[in-house]
């Protein structure tokens, strides 16, 4: 079997300047380079966490987000690719924190099955954050 690692996730937004400037102040993520994708008439931001990766692209003339995209119970509904997600410590401090930030907390779940949360960026696209149990 190939080996591979996770490289990066992705997401189209109106404003590339204004999606640099949210996932640096609400999570943390610095810019690491900006391009223009000819082919897809892109406007194109790589930002960076440690290991983790988001590719931002402003495309010309791209549709805005559907409205039943920016919940997980119906964005689910729709084929194609979700969210992308990442574990924290803490789901309690960290909705403290992006509460205080400001981050518009779409969805939070404390089930038997798991705890975690989904926020909106900027452009209404969904990130999902779990809080994996102590073993």
């Amino acid at each position: 079997m190939a080996e591979f690692t996770f490289h990066h996730g992705g997401v189209s937004v109106p404003s590339l300047d204004e999606a640099i400037d949210w996932y640096g102040r609400v999570l943390g993520f610095e810019l690491e380079k900006r391009f223009y994708i000819e082919a897809a008439r892109s406007h194109t931001a790589m930002v960076r966490k440690g290991p983790l990766r988001f590719e931002i692209f402003e495309v010309e003339g791209a549709a805005p987000l559907p409205e039943e995209r920016r919940m997980p119970p119906t964005d689910v509904k729709t084929h194609g690719n979700k969210h992308v997600a990442f574990r924290v410590d803490s789901l309690d401090d960290f909705l403290t924190e992006m509460e205080e930030k400001g981050a518009d907390v779409a969805f939070v779940v404390r089930e038997k099955f798991g705890r975690g949360c989904f926020l909106r960026d900027c452009a209404g696209n969904l990130i999902e954050f779990v809080e994996e149990p102590v073993s």
